[in-house]
């Protein structure tokens, strides 16, 4: 119910504003931006909007790879005791505001900030029937994230090691050393994939939001795509091509060595590496998905915990396949698995959204940009 109603509010649109009355003493905005940061360039055109409207309104601009400028960033964050990591970053008398939405939700903000009241109606809530109200603003990236974490997870790569792990350990005498040795696999796997998000994640943080970077992930993104597509149309059975043949014979002739090594800690330490291994190898397959995603997650202004929550929930997603298999099987004691069909309608969806995300980073990043 609750993604129905995110989906809803995709085609409600508010947007009746009355007009804004004059003010006297206003006070003065200090505008910290960068150079390639499309947040900052929409907030330019918002102040200059609002300065011809308001022509005693007084605007500081500073660029932040002027050093001076970076030095009065931090020396405004410490007094304002605010993370100044993230910009566009603009302060108002003792308020300040970290990165920049849309005109009708940071900048009604900013206007408030100034004094400039207004009745508006704007995006920030909405009262739907049955749902309730509803943080529009909150929606987006749940949802997005979400998606593609699913489609991530319906990855041939990421399944049939699992697969054959289970059918060797459903062959073991000892529940408890069964169950033990499948969660130390699945949690392994997680953390390989955690850390691998986290890197992607604080890589871009580092550089910032650069014009060629996002470019680059556009055209990461586009690849991915076709890529996705092209599988769908000529991989029927939705095998993986990264680790089929000889890689995968050497794979399962060490799970079966390991499975059955009698002292338990070799064969649980085992299995902790070899999921090291494995899952390394394996994210070629679906690198693409985690290096945009992590770019999106990036263009939003969170702070530090959000970010890393974010990842969490994209892993719970992601091994949400891998976790119903595992336990059905351990609790039926029969093997199951996915259907190829789905792996396949996941490359047609996924395709068809890392496509979309493509056009959107080059033509429009402003609607992938959240928090």
């Amino acid at each position: 119910m609750k993604f129905l109603s995110k989906l809803i509010i995709i085609f409600a649109f508010f947007l009746f504003a009355s007009p804004l009355k004059a003010q006297d003493n206003l006070p003065t905005i200090d505008f910290f931006w960068g150079e390639g940061c499309p947040h900052c360039a929409k907030e330019e055109i918002f102040l200059d909007d609002l300065q011809k409207q308001y022509p005693e309104l007084v605007i500081n601009r500073y660029e932040i790879h002027d050093p001076a400028n970076n030095q009065f960033l931090k020396e405004t964050g410490q007094r304002l005791n605010a993370d100044t990591s993230g910009i566009p970053f603009t302060v108002v008398a003792d308020q300040y505001f970290v990165g920049f939405l849309s005109d009708d939700s940071t900048g009604q903000k900013i206007k408030q900030a100034l004094g400039l009241q207004e009745k508006t109606s704007t995006l920030d809530t909405l009262n739907l029937p049955l749902f309730g109200t509803v943080a529009v603003k909150d929606f987006s990236l749940p949802l997005l994230t979400f998606v593609i974490a699913l489609l991530d997870g319906f990855n041939p790569c990421a399944m049939w090691t699992l697969m054959f792990l289970i059918s060797l350990l459903l062959g073991l005498k000892d529940r408890r050393r069964m169950w033990i040795l499948g969660i130390a696999f699945i949690a392994s796997s997680a953390l390989v994939y955690f850390l691998f998000l986290t890197a992607w994640l604080n890589l871009f943080l580092f550089i910032g939001f650069i014009t060629w970077v996002k470019i680059l992930i556009a055209l990461v993104a586009l690849a991915s795509g076709t890529y996705y597509l092209k599988d769908y149309f000529t991989n029927k059975d939705a095998s993986c091509k990264v680790t089929g043949g000889p890689k995968k014979q050497k794979v399962f002739a060490r799970l079966k060595a390991i499975t059955q090594k009698e002292q338990f800690i070799f064969a649980l330490i085992g299995i902790i590496l070899l999921a090291f291994v494995v899952n390394l190898v394996e994210l070629v397959c679906s690198a693409g998905l985690p290096a945009i995603y992590t770019q999106i997650l990036a263009f939003s202004d969170l702070p530090t915990w959000q970010y890393y929550s974010y990842l969490l929930f994209y892993i719970l997603i992601f091994m949400l396949d891998d976790l119903v298999i595992f336990f059905i099987a351990m609790t039926t004691l029969k093997a199951v698995g996915l259907n190829s069909k789905y792996s396949r309608y996941s490359h047609l969806l996924g395709g068809v959204l890392m496509l979309l995300i493509g056009l959107l980073l080059i033509f429009k990043p402003e609607f992938l940009m959240f928090g």
